[in-house]
Order: C-alpha cells, then sequence, then structure tokens
C-alpha cells in the first residue's frame, strides 16, 4: 500500500513572462503535517492551485498523484470530491449568510428540488463542536472575528469528507491565542488521521506542528526535512529560503529622535455603525522626529481604528481630540488633506485598501502623486513611467515588466508596490499598519531596510504590529493599547514580549 498521499512529479508552470515553477517534486505522507516554506514568489500558492485544480490539469506539465491515481482536475469541485480541500489566505466565505449556510454552501442535497434546512443546522454542529467554535450555527459569518472565520473555513473542508487539507498562511491574521488554538487543532487532525499541507512564513509555527518541511526557492523545489530527524532550525530553513546565511533579521540603526513631530491629544473615535461606542477612547501619544513609534496590542485594541481616524478621517462616526503636527493643529476630513500635511498612511489590507488590482504596477505606484507627474490635468506618461521603474529598481519589485497586473504579483512584491506608492508621495510621517503581514523573512528583512531608510532621511515613522519580536527589533519606544486605551508605554531598552503581554492585559 502505498505510503504516500500526495506526489508531485517534475511540475512546471508558467504565466506570460514568468516561469512560476520549474520541475517542481515532493511527496506527502498519509497523516503527517507537511509545510511549504519560500520565499514570497517562489511558487508555493501556484503549486497549492496546481493540486487543488484552481489551474486545471492541462494548464501545467508534470504530474500530481493522489491517493495513487494521476489527478486530471478541471476545477476545484473535482478535487473536493475526491476528499482534498484547500483554504486560502483570503477567506472564502459569504459574509451575509450564516455559519450554517457558509458550511454546506455548493453541495447541499436536495429532495424534489428543496432542501431540508433543519437537517443541514443540526448536522452543522458536529462539525462546530470538532473545530471548537463555540457558536451558534446561524449566527451570520460577518458578525465573526477573523479567527472564528477561520474556523468555520476549516469545518466547511471538514463537511466534505476530506482527507486532505492545505492551508495558506492559516495564521496570518490572527492573534497569538487564535493561532495556538489553530495549530492544536491541526494537531488534533492529524492524530484522526487527516493529512495537512500547510504553508506558512511563521517558521516558529512551521517547527511546532511539521512533520516534514519542503523548501521552494525561485519556483523549484530546492530540499526537503524530517523536521525532528534532523533537528531542523529557523536559520537552516531561511538559508534554503534565501539561498544565503540571514544574519540580521533587524538591520542595525543608531537611534536619535529630534524634536516632537506629531501629537495627538485626548483622541476618541465612535464606532461608524453604533455611534455611542467609543472604539478609542482617549489616547494621547507623541512621535519625535528619526524615531519609529509602535503600537502594539491584541487584536481589536483600537490600533488601526486609531491610525484611519488620524489619516484623513478614514475610520468611525466621528472623532474628538487634537492633532498636531509640526506645531501646528489640523483635523483632517478625508485622506488627500492628511497626504497634503505631509501624513502617509500604508493599510494592513493591502489587497482591498492599499492595492488596485486589476490595475498595473506602474498605476498603483503613481495614483496618489498624480501633481508630481501631470501639468494641467494632463498625465505625462515618460515621467510616469520613469517614476515607477526608478521605484521597482529601488525596493527590488520582482516583475518582468511595470505594466505587469498587480494581481499576480506575490504578497511580498505586492507590499513593496504599497510601499512604492507611499514613498512616491513624499510624507514626512509614515504611518505603516502591519507592514511585514503576510510576507516572508526575506521580504521582511527587505521591509525593514527601507523603515530604516526613511528615518536616516529624517522622517518618521509609526509602526503597528501585532509580531511583538518585529516591534521590538525595529521601534525606539512602543505604546501598549487595549480596548481602546493606551495601557503604558516602553522603551527600547525597558521593552520585552512579557511587559509587552503584562500591560496589554492587566485591566
Amino acid at each position: 500500500m502505498n505510503e504516500y498521499i500526495l506526489e508531485i512529479e517534475n511540475l512546471t508552470k508558467e504565466f506570460p513572462g514568468v516561469r512560476a515553477l520549474e520541475n517542481v517534486s515532493l511527496k506527502v505522507k498519509k497523516g503527517e503535517i507537511h509545510s511549504l516554506c519560500g520565499e514570497n514568489g517562489a511558487g508555493k500558492s501556484t503549486l497549492t492551485s496546481c493540486i487543488s485544480g484552481v489551474y486545471p490539469n492541462g494548464t501545467y506539465k508534470g504530474k500530481v498523484i493522489f491517493k495513487g491515481r494521476e489527478t486530471n482536475y478541471h476545477s476545484v469541485k473535482d478535487s473536493e470530491k475526491e476528499g482534498l480541500a484547500i483554504i486560502h489566505q483570503e477567506l472564502a466565505l459569504s459574509p451575509y449568510l450564516s455559519i450554517y449556510e457558509n458550511i454546506f454552501l455548493g453541495h447541499m442535497k436536495t429532495r424534489f428540488g428543496i432542501i431540508n434546512w433543519n437537517k443541514y443546522l443540526t448536522e452543522s454542529k458536529k462539525y462546530l463542536d470538532t473545530v471548537g467554535l463555540n457558536e451558534p450555527p446561524e449566527t451570520i459569518v460577518s458578525k465573526l472575528g477573523v479567527g472564528k472565520q477561520q474556523l468555520v473555513e476549516i469545518a466547511r473542508a471538514l463537511s466534505k469528507k476530506t482527507d486532505l487539507i492545505i492551508l495558506d498562511e492559516p495564521t496570518s491574521s490572527l492573534n497569538d491565542d487564535e493561532s495556538e488554538k489553530l495549530l492544536n487543532l491541526m494537531l488534533e487532525f492529524k492524530k484522526q488521521g487527516i493529512t495537512l499541507v500547510m504553508i506558512s512564513h511563521k517558521l516558529n509555527e512551521v517547527l511546532k506542528v511539521a512533520d516534514t518541511v519542503t523548501i521552494l526557492r525561485d519556483g523549484r523545489s530546492v530540499r526537503t526535512y524530517d523536521v525532528k530527524g534532523e533537528n531542523l532550525t529557523e536559520e537552516m530553513i531561511i538559508k534554503d529560503m534565501v539561498g544565503r546565511d540571514l544574519t540580521q533579521r533587524f538591520p542595525e540603526r543608531r537611534a536619535s529622535p529630534g524634536e516632537t513631530v506629531m501629537e495627538v491629544k485626548n483622541w476618541t473615535v465612535y464606532h461608524p455603525e453604533y455611534h455611542t461606542i467609543k472604539v478609542v477612547d482617549n489616547v494621547s501619544f507623541f512621535l519625535r522626529k528619526g524615531e519609529i513609534l509602535a503600537f502594539c496590542g491584541p487584536m481589536g485594541a483600537g490600533r488601526t481604528e486609531l491610525m484611519m481616524s488620524l489619516f484623513g478621517n478614514s475610520y468611525g462616526f466621528r472623532s474628538e481630540g487634537e492633532l498636531w503636527i509640526n506645531g501646528k493643529t489640523h483635523k483632517f476630513n478625508n485622506p488627500r488633506a492628511a497626504i497634503s500635511s505631509g501624513l502617509g498612511y500604508i493599510s494592513e489590507d493591502r489587497k482591498n485598501l492599499g492595492l488596485i488590482l486589476i490595475q498595473d504596477i506602474k498605476t498603483n505606484i503613481t495614483h496618489s502623486s498624480l501633481g508630481k507627474i501631470s501639468r494641467l490635468g494632463v498625465i505625462n506618461n515618460q515621467r510616469e513611467i520613469m517614476e515607477a521603474e526608478h521605484y521597482c529598481k529601488e525596493l527590488n519589485i520582482r516583475t518582468p515588466s511595470i505594466n505587469q497586473f498587480v494581481r499576480n504579483l506575490s504578497g511580498g512584491n505586492q507590499q513593496k508596490v504599497v510601499v512604492s506608492k507611499a514613498l512616491m508621495a513624499n510624507p514626512d510621517i509614515f504611518i505603516v499598519d502591519e507592514p511585514t503581514r503576510g510576507i516572508d523573512v526575506g521580504a521582511k528583512t527587505e521591509i525593514y531596510g527601507i523603515m530604516n531608510n526613511i528615518i536616516a532621511a529624517g522622517k518618521s515613522v509609526i509602526m503597528v504590529s501585532s509580531e511583538l519580536p518585529e516591534a521590538i527589533g525595529m521601534a525606539d519606544r512602543i505604546y501598549v493599547m487595549n480596548e481602546g486605551r493606551i495601557k503604558g508605554v516602553l522603551t527600547k531598552e525597558e521593552a520585552t514580549q512579557e511587559k509587552i503581554m503584562q500591560l496589554a492585559l492587566v485591566v
């Protein structure tokens, strides 16, 4: 009997102008957790899309063998019928349907064209118990947090009688507690004989749960490790991912903050729908020239809402308080006014708020700075091309052309396009919300280097981060938030993960 549930043989996949995969081969044992690691653009998501039928048979070369038979999938439905499910990084739930409707959406059986809703309502409870989600099945999915929505996705995969689940960056949007619960759930599935393939940039999580790790680099399978048998370490994975030793994850920087360039006093933000609820409550802080200031706290602490409200009133029913920039008070009614006054903002949600996915790199980089490349309302096309090519080179954006659609780029390269857009606007104060979410360690180091260059140019950075080592490694000071309030502030010398968590959670 074949011990491998999934075998990939010499798989090659090409897109116009780029070869995403080249002769990739790997084997996944039944009942194991197999992790795929690699830099953004290494081909991980493309590979899983070929495996699951997102890219149909015939659009790639090579073999995909599942349960001992070569596959001939023409859609995801074909792979699901054989017991293979994929959970993408961007969740694919219908926000206006209930939990149980989402679980069985697309594979409900009817009798005389009529759905037995009570049957599926009852059945859903079994799957919710399995994944540990204690919510009424009738709950509308949009009312759930991201962590609970992730569990609904997994419950849906289980409802299809799945033998193998592929999870693409399953913890990228989760806080530490939610991530821990999901990793334990994966270990429980393994005990039940379910095979899991996990794509993740969080190497500590990979080493915690994976039995086997395959490294992809530049579209090729570099090496496969037995985690315990070969005493695999994060450093070994990183070296294979980037093709070199990455000795300094957080580039060194001499901190010498100057005068105060921004001050926020007694800032309060009210919920956009429930107008009496304070999402941000009486927050005060200051930022100095040449300083990286971090904001940490659990999910829902109010960090993003605070930053969006400061940046042109982009969040909330209304906001109260004082905003001072370079000694002058401001009240921005829209993002354009904020940009004009020297503020730049990089959203945590690059796909929905940071980029126009159906446009090319050139347009995405320049569309916040059209005044710089136009005269009398007419864009200077040559200047636009020069600016876009400058930032592609400066930030090492991996693309065959600046005319490439942004949706075709890897997550790390998409993030660099967002950063390029902010850099071209040339603000004095950069607000960066989760600047390295969902990108690999190599791309993270590049983003950190860009942030240091911003500081070296005499500008300032406010960084929102859920990754505590990142905040500690990069920031000069750290404000800790929870429940819409600032719980405390730590200097770089004082900051530890334990102190940050203690400040956040102490009532």
